[in-house]
């Protein structure tokens, strides 16, 4: 409050130089007030006189200045009034300047909408605040849509934005980084976020009027003494209604909108930066003002100026003070901005702009019941939905206004309506009671017990509780009130509470859509290739989109959009039934489930990325190829989404040349395993769709056969490297070698890398023993025998299961173990002590989940190979891993007849002997017959077998 002490004396003077008679009444009103309150002139004087020179002023400026709060009906309400009064030739709008052009497109569109500039690359700004998104939401029950719609339809007319530019808002942004993020803060009375209220994304919100108390002590206090629970309900009661009553009265209107403007001004808080921002907004706004008037020669007595209140109270020397603040307007920046139209609705606006759930709802049944009660005729865009109007209206001569004090200025009206008390109206009550109806048959379709009482209670309720909070007459707020405490009671039978069924009762969350002719190229492209499908693409809701394309073949086309806009527009946009999309196969018949109306701002959000989607969906896999942290397996998985989506064999190589070069530049294995699923799918999809492999495959499997080889033994020796991530490696090395080997590789260079790794966890020492039996370095017999010493050894049996988890794990490089797995996995059931072994079934069941269809299906069929069929036969049934009992020899005359030969030729026999490795220490018994009776002794069929041979 300091600046508005040092600036009220030198305000004061001047206003007693221009004339201070119009509020001289008003003033002395104040000073007795002053004098009452604080006990004599002081700070208090100063601020209430300040702000009638405030108002003096503004009403001064040759210029006239229009003041307005943003979405409210009584600004509109005056709005309407005022231009069929004035009929000025000139409307400047307090809006971004560079949205001017999108405004015609209002007429192909169902309000609410938001008009927005969209930057998608960043020159001369921050790079981390792109994409860059600005929007300027507008209602029918605005001041600024009646003054668009005024503009745009009257001929003559010239509507000239005046306010910063879109550019200009983040650059000021970055002037004032310290003083906070973009955009207004959402304020204590922003409902949660749903999906109607993130219409606007993260878009920062600009509106005419931003009129709110920046004092918390301020807002807290009016909040407390009148008796409400947020700024909303405390406008609607004390500013909207008044206004209301009174919106036949200009001067009224204006000067009540400047008092509270001016009010608001200078009671906020010392925050130099956002003084300045204001300030600097106020002098942008008054520098394009004075050139537009300079450049046309128009008189300011034909324009108006429509800004927000908290600006038309501005100590901004404006246009008709001699020697007034020059304003040097900053050059752009080097940022693309496209701009367009995107649906709104009350709960997207209610959201970002911090105001009370069902604000904006009850404002537009407030306009609809002022325009009924007023009989004034609002001002609608010719060709909107809605309109009669089919011809562009004639210009209208100006009715009279009224004529100005002998001090060039409009009489005082503050001083009887600030003391005129508020009147309770018949039309008030009929209206309470039809809402009270209404509410109980809302609340009876919606599972509640209401009746004809509840009804009366809530009519009674109402006046009751307007009554103890002061009120002349009850707002929707007490109806509001009243009706939960009357019928909701303890529960809530359905899915809507009676406060929600009274905001959808006050005319719900109007949801607003943008026409087919105002919707950029790329939406427009979308909706007549979707064409042949014969849906309301535009209209809200989920519809069901049955696709033959077996019998229709002109449908494929359709599918191949769905598919894309399924990738690029949010989930639940375009969702897949039935059909489905993978390399190399498409689906003869498909299903879908369509939202594109609910989600047509991202449709048209596309629009400014591109003017086709295929053009954007090429941009997106290029940026995410050449993101600065992107992965390798976030490169194939582009180069996978290309080829499926896009069917572009061109861009499939260069993204597969730049996931050559980023798999060139990783220093682990943690992407491994998501590289050897895309690979195996990519390598698949080209062995059976292409004549030959694309060159960049084969450059990555060489490269990556010699970038795993390298990393295998550091990736086997690092604690943060998991085991499905070594395993992947090995995956990758084991499963590409006949390839790489077709293509130069040199297996050596695998041997060494084995040879190298010396792992300590029990799950990766299996694994390496998974490899080296895959190498021909280990054979099974001697890995069986190493896990008969873990499980023989007592103090290593409890850590055997997590040597069994890296068997597991083994089968991805090494499928030929599924065998040994089995038995493995066996013997542990067997021999294990329920202690180790129920604490680890947990984790055996998670390595089977995390190794996906691959191991699981493997084992199974592995087991049911080995283990008997049928219960009867397991008692029997002996593993074929364990030794079967010696058989019977067989009889001297059985071996006679088929070894002879065999024992007439000793000597090739015990070289065939030896050959086998049965060349050893014979038992006594054994030493006279030699290795060849051995063999004829123990292997009679064979000696037979070779007999028959010979003797055929």
């Amino acid at each position: 409050m300091s600046g508005a002490e040092t600036l009220s004396g030198a305000e004061t003077a001047r206003a007693a130089e221009t004339g201070r008679g119009t509020f001289e009444a008003l003033r002395g009103q104040l000073h007795e007030a002053a004098t009452a309150f604080a006990g004599g002139p002081d700070a208090l004087e100063g601020i209430l006189l300040g702000i009638v020179d405030d108002v003096d002023r503004a009403q001064r400026e040759p210029l006239e200045i229009f003041p307005v709060c943003h979405h409210s009906p009584a600004s509109a309400l005056a709005m309407a009034r005022r231009l069929r009064e004035k009929q000025p030739k000139v409307v400047y709008l307090e809006l971004c300047e560079d949205m001017a052009p999108l405004l015609t497109e209002l007429r192909n569109c169902r309000l609410p909408v938001a008009v927005q500039a969209f930057a998608g690359e960043v020159k001369g700004l921050p790079a981390e605040w792109a994409p860059l998104s600005v929007v300027a939401p507008i209602t029918e029950a605005s001041a600024e849509y009646q003054a668009i719609a005024y503009a745009l339809d009257t001929p003559g007319v010239e509507l000239v934005l005046v306010d910063r530019s879109s550019d200009h808002v983040f650059q000021w942004q970055v002037r004032e980084t310290p003083a906070g993020g973009a955009g207004e803060p959402a304020g204590p009375d922003a409902p949660p976020a749903a999906e109607e209220a993130a219409l606007h994304g993260d878009a920062v919100g600009v509106e005419i009027g931003d009129l709110r108390p920046r004092f918390a002590e301020l807002e807290e206090h009016l909040l407390r003494h009148g008796r409400v629970r947020h700024w909303s309900e405390w406008w609607h009661q004390y500013v909207e209604v008044p206004l209301g009553e009174a919106a036949a009265d200009h001067d009224t209107y204006r000067q009540v909108m400047l008092l509270i403007g001016s009010l608001f001004r200078r009671l906020a808080p010392g925050d130099p930066g956002r003084v300045r921002v204001d300030e600097d907004r106020e002098r942008y706004m008054w520098t394009r003002m004075r050139e537009h008037l300079a450049a046309t020669g128009a008189d300011p007595a034909d324009c108006l100026y429509v800004c927000g209140a908290f600006h038309a109270a501005s100590r901004v020397a404006e246009f008709g003070v001699a020697g007034a603040d020059t304003f040097t307007i900053s050059p752009p920046s080097g940022s693309t901005w496209q701009h367009g139209l995107i649906p709104s609705s009350h709960a997207a606006i209610e959201a970002q702009f911090g105001l009370a759930a069902g604000s904006v709802s009850i404002a537009a049944s407030e306009w609809a019941k002022n325009v009924r009660r007023t009989k004034v005729k609002p001002y609608r865009l010719a060709g909107q939905a809605g309109t009669k109007k089919k011809a562009v209206a004639k210009r209208a001569p100006a009715a009279p206004s009224a004529a100005p004090s002998a001090e060039g200025a409009a009489p005082d009206r503050l001083s009887g309506f600030l003391r005129r008390p508020p009147v309770l109206d018949a039309v008030d009550e009929a209206e309470l009671l039809g809402w009270s109806v209404e509410i109980v048959r809302a609340a009876r379709r919606n599972g509640y017990l209401a009746s004809t009482a509840d009804a009366i209670a809530v009519f009674e309720t109402s006046i009751l509780l307007a009554g103890m909070r002061d009120r002349a007459r009850p707002t929707p707020y007490d109806f509001q009130d009243a009706a939960v405490t009357c019928i909701e009671k303890d529960r809530v039978p359905g899915r809507r509470d009676v406060r929600r069924l009274v905001e959808s009762m006050m005319g719900g969350d109007r949801i607003g859509q943008v026409g087919y002719d105002s919707l950029p190229p790329l939406a427009r492209d979308v909706h007549d290739r979707l064409a042949p499908l014969g849906m309301k693409l535009q209209q809200r809701g989920v519809q069901r989109a049955l696709l033959d394309i077996a019998g229709q073949p002109e449908l494929e086309r359709c599918s191949d959009v769905l598919w894309m806009l399924r990738y690029l527009l949010p989930q639940g946009a375009a969702r897949p039934i039935m059909g489905e999309r993978t390399l190399g196969e498409r689906s003869l018949q498909e299903s879908w489930d369509l939202a594109l109306g609910t989600h047509q701002r991202a449709l048209i959000e596309l629009g400014y990325e591109g003017v086709s989607i295929e053009q954007v969906l090429e941009q997106r896999l290029r940026r995410t190829a050449h993101a600065p942290r992107a992965t390798t397996a976030a490169v194939l998985g582009t180069v996978e989404d290309a080829v499926l989506y896009l069917g572009s064999h061109r861009l499939a190589d260069e993204l597969g040349t730049r996931a050559l070069e980023v798999l060139a530049t990783e220093r682990s294995v943690d992407g491994a395993p998501e590289v050897l699923r895309r690979v195996r799918r990519l390598l698949a999809y080209y062995r059976t769709a292409a004549p030959e492999l694309p060159r960049w495959v084969e450059s990555f499997v060489r490269t990556g056969y010699a970038h795993y080889c390298t990393l295998l033994p550091t990736a086997f020796a690092d604690e943060e490297a998991t085991v499905p991530q070594v395993a992947a490696t090995l995956g990758f090395l084991f499963g590409m070698e006949g390839l790489a080997l077709s293509l130069g590789c040199d297996r050596t260079q695998l041997e060494l890398a084995v040879a190298q790794s010396h792992p300590e966890e029990a799950a990766k020492v299996a694994l390496l023993w998974a490899g080296q039996v895959h190498l021909g370095r280990l054979s099974r017999e001697e890995l069986r025998r190493r896990c008969d010493e873990l499980l023989g050894n007592p103090l290593v049996v409890p850590s055997y299961p997590r040597y069994l988890s890296g068997f597991l794990h083994a089968l991805e490089p090494v499928p030929q173990l599924a065998e040994f797995v089995v038995e493995s996995v066996s013997n542990a059931f067997g021999r294990l002590p329920d202690a180790v072994l129920l604490p680890w079934l947990p984790t055996l069941i998670t390595s089977l989940r995390a190794g996906g269809p691959g191991p699981l299906p493997l084992l199974i069929r592995e087991a049911g190979r080995i283990f008997p069929g049928r219960l009867a036969e397991l008692d029997a049934w002996i593993p074929p891993w364990r030794e079967a009992p010696a058989a019977p020899s067989p009889a001297p005359a059985a071996r006679a007849a088929g070894s002879v030969l065999l024992r007439t030729h000793r000597a090739s026999t015990d070289a065939v002997a030896r050959l086998l490795g049965c060349e050893r220490n014979w038992p006594p018994a054994e030493v006279p017959a030699g290795g060849a009776a051995v063999l004829t002794d123990r292997h009679p069929a064979t000696g037979r077998a070779l007999e028959a041979l010979l003797s055929g």
